[in-house]
């Protein structure tokens, strides 16, 4: 077995969020519909990077990197593996996810799609309007999975959202494998009722070939895999479909279903919530660390609620304290 290098390694889209402040009349010159996201090609994405101002920020993302950055400020280690292209943005995307002290050296796609990308609005009322090109990220090949580095991650995760290329679902199911014959854990959330509704036989597959072992969902997500709105049940079939399950559940908590017990938290009190993008993500990164730190379930969905809440506090899906300070004070360290 290959020494454990990582706690977390995840597998998912490399985009780069562009954020900048705009007003309504520049969304409807732009025939934008507030407050949603606008999936977009290369051409429209070159345009709208170029027309928004000197004074928008960047920063490295997409799900599975969220998710791998709030480890490493847990104090986790983590990887992460996804394709950016050989480009301006794409060498900030590099430099940007290593400063925040995540391994990531898969190789920039050259003569392709360029970097992906989303151009993310905000009005003053606070609404979020994105402009999201893929790109290089759906060139993520088998290629780019190394047995020496899936084989040192105790848990590698891969997010719903990149299941659409077929090459990279090809990808994952290699990563998983070389997991297994290394004795660690495959996981994978489900992402968006959307990913859910398309791929739901193939997710379903996963899991019950234990090709992944833990699944992480909310109530929506949980109740499209099944088909029900009865969510008793749903937790019951999850249960019996993967080794453990996570589920979020807004406001109300995170449960957790292992070895057929059911174990709930509440979530953590925030004053006031500024942004809930990338609270799905953090609350992984909580929830993962735990399971490889060999956590009790319970504590492991109390460090998964506590890095969520920390994110939904303020604007932007990386956390802005210290999240291993902050679980020290919380008695999850």
């Amino acid at each position: 077995m290959t020494e454990a290098v990582y706690d977390v390694l995840t597998i998912g889209n490399a985009i780069t969020d562009v954020l900048a402040e705009s007003d309504d009349g520049f969304l409807e010159r732009e025939g934008m519909t507030k407050g949603i996201m606008h999936l977009i090609e290369g051409e429209r994405a070159d345009y709208l990077y170029d027309l928004m101002p000197a004074s928008k920020r960047q920063i490295s993302g997409g799900s599975a990197a969220n998710t791998a950055a709030g480890v490493t400020s847990l104090g986790g280690r983590a990887a992460f593996v996804g394709k950016v292209a050989d480009d301006d943005i794409g060498r900030f995307y590099t430099k940007d996810l290593q400063a925040a002290g995540v391994s990531y050296t898969t190789a920039w796609l050259e003569n392709g799609a360029g970097s992906g990308r989303s151009m993310i609005l905000i009005t003053p009322d606070g609404e979020r309007t994105m402009n999201t090109y893929l790109g290089a990220c759906h060139d993520l090949t088998e290629n780019d999975i190394y047995e020496d580095e899936i084989g040192a991650a105790l848990i590698t995760f891969m997010e719903g959202y990149l299941w659409d290329p077929p090459e990279a679902k090809r990808a994952f199911v290699k990563a998983a494998e070389i997991a297994h014959k290394h004795g660690r854990a495959a996981a994978i959330t489900l992402s968006d009722p959307f990913c859910v509704n398309r791929y739901r036989g193939e997710f379903l597959d996963l899991m019950r070939s234990r090709t992944v072992d833990y699944v992480f969902a909310n109530l929506e997500e949980l109740k499209s895999l099944y088909g029900t709105d009865d969510v008793a049940a749903a937790v019951r079939q999850i249960g019996s479909d993967c080794r453990v399950a996570a589920v979020t559940m807004g406001p109300k908590g995170a449960m957790a279903v292992r070895d057929g017990e059911i174990y709930t938290v509440p979530a953590y009190p925030v004053e006031q919530v500024a942004d809930v993008t990338g609270a799905g993500d953090l609350f992984a990164s909580g929830f993962l660390l735990g399971l490889a730190r060999g956590m009790e379930s319970e504590r492991a969905l109390q460090l998964g609620t506590m890095a969520a809440s920390e994110i939904i506090s303020h604007v932007g899906a990386r956390p802005q304290s210290d999240l291993a300070e902050l679980a020290r004070q919380r008695g999850l360290a």
